[in-house]
């Protein structure tokens, strides 16, 4: 239970909250309101109710659901594996590992049932060295036990492996070629989403133009560093949205199955034999459609 009283905050009673209780979302804050969660005084209130100085503000977290983690017969599209490596093309739509709110489905699930899978990180990210968001497609490297676990993540911190990506961003990019390096972190506005911030965490993309269309442009992005949503952020950042984003892109967009990028090339020095080992994957199939019909109707003339 966490309680406060107003002394500052002014205006709507949501808006109040996500300030008192910045832990939380605005959306979460609005579900504890509706679930009456939230009281104003002893009393539940609706999301506008307008607080005022010395209203008792109580939040009452709600029980937390207990996840099971459990293996799931799911087809995987495995590009390679041994006794210490697995590297899988996950589709769009796929969560990599369990949370609150997708406890099963996982790409962690359907891995469990396949194989064993490293230690290192814990219950619920069981063999994940490093994520891609549920809306992009491509290829990920999993650790199946702990020593594989520690190469490949000392690889990642080192920045020594290879993580490729294409995207359809919007606008003409006028440049070549480019590096992005500006800080993320949670944003100020929305805590869903990341922004480039003055005290974020280090990030460093770079791209090249691989093709421009009228209003369009598909780049390569070669990730530096690893933050949350990156390259997402990044191409924002310097006003090229990735087409289909439903979080960072504007709302007139290419429809698809959410934001238009692709993990297509992944390299990394295996944990026993030393050897360099290099995948691609090809576009998903809505991907390379997309860019089938840009080349018919949005040429450059």
């Amino acid at each position: 239970m966490k309680e406060t009283v107003v002394e500052m905050q002014n205006g709507r009673l949501d808006k109040a909250c996500s300030e008192i209780f910045s832990d939380y979302s605005r959306s979460q804050i609005k579900q504890l309101i509706d679930g009456g969660n939230i009281t104003v005084n002893g009393k539940t209130e609706k999301a506008k109710y307008k607080v005022k100085s010395g209203d008792v503000i109580r939040l009452e977290e709600p029980e937390t659901k207990t996840l099971e983690l459990r293996p799931e017969n799911i087809p995987l599209d495995i590009v390679y594996e041994d006794d210490d490596v697995i590297v899988i093309n996950k589709p769009q739509g796929m969560v990599v590992h369990p949370a609150p709110g997708h406890d099963e489905h996982t790409l962690v699930n359907a891995l469990l049932y396949h194989c064993p899978l490293s230690t290192i990180n814990g219950t619920f990210r069981p063999g994940i060295v490093h994520r891609i968001d549920k809306d992009t497609s491509g290829l990920l490297m999993v650790a199946k036990n702990d020593k594989a676990h520690r190469s490949l993540a000392k690889q990642l911190k080192d920045k020594t492996n290879i993580r490729e990506y294409v995207a359809l961003v919007h606008g003409r990019i006028a440049e070549d070629e480019g590096t992005i390096n500006a800080p993320i972190g949670r944003s100020l506005k929305d805590r869903k989403k990341q922004a480039v911030v003055k005290d974020g965490r280090n990030a460093v993309t770079h791209f090249e133009v691989l093709k421009r269309y009228r209003d369009y442009t598909f780049v390569k992005c070669i990730l530096e560093t690893g933050r949350t949503h990156q390259i997402r952020v990044h191409m924002k950042y310097i006003g090229h949205p990735l087409v289909g984003d439903p979080l960072y892109g504007p709302k007139k967009t290419i429809k698809g199955n959410g934001q238009f990028l692709h993990a297509g090339k992944l390299g990394f020095v295996h944990p026993t034999t030393g050897k360099l080992l290099v995948f691609e994957a090809p576009l998903p199939k809505i991907f390379q459609e997309c860019l089938e019909k840009l080349d018919k109707n949005n040429r450059l003339v």
